[in-house]
């Protein structure tokens, strides 16, 4: 068995990734054409509204995780790495999180910690699975940046909710106790 750690990239490559298909996706045509539109038009290239709107949708899932973690305390060390990556993502998109420990709303926190895990896992699979359908619709760059946020936010879903195989706790309490494969951690 492949321990967790060494089974997945390191965040920092998988942003760096990201970030480079960006660039790629970005650039203008040869022939002074940005986006395809026609020369010297001011049309937003194609992909400027879904990659503002991946933004927002990232921003807004970073303060679902915040009201989380403020409503249930013992979740916080848990929630804190899945809420970082949330936060590479809008760097990713071009946007700034917030800061760690701003005001979060109080959506979706859930009136328990199995709830309010929950909440979040229905969120990111609400979410990737938006961000899947999009792939069709956005110029190539950004479709690949969609689809590696769109994996992310699965993985998160699987750890959120211990899914089988996702080495997540499963929603019974998420403060180390057993999960279903009856193991700590």
């Amino acid at each position: 068995m492949i321990p967790e750690a060494a089974a997945r990239p390191s965040r920092r490559s998988v942003v760096a990734a990201a970030v480079a298909a960006v660039g790629t996706g970005c650039s203008a045509d040869t022939d002074g054409r940005n986006g395809g539109g026609a020369p010297g038009s001011s049309a937003a290239p194609p992909g400027t509204a879904e990659q503002a709107r991946a933004v927002r949708d990232s921003t807004e899932l970073i303060g679902r995780y915040d009201a989380a973690a403020a409503a249930h305390p013992s979740l916080a060390s848990r929630l804190t790495p899945l809420r970082a990556e949330v936060a590479q993502h809008v760097e990713a998109f071009g946007g700034t999180p917030p800061a760690a420990g701003a005001k979060a709303a109080a959506t979706g926190a859930g009136t328990t910690p199995a709830q309010a895990l929950t909440a979040l896992a229905a969120a990111e699979r609400r979410l990737a699975d938006s961000r899947a359908a999009a792939l069709l619709t956005v110029p190539g760059g950004l479709a690949r940046l969609l689809a590696s946020v769109a994996a992310a936010g699965a993985a998160h879903a699987a750890l959120l909710s211990g899914e089988p195989g996702s080495g997540g706790r499963g929603t019974g309490g998420g403060d180390g106790t057993t999960g279903d494969d009856g193991h700590e951690g």
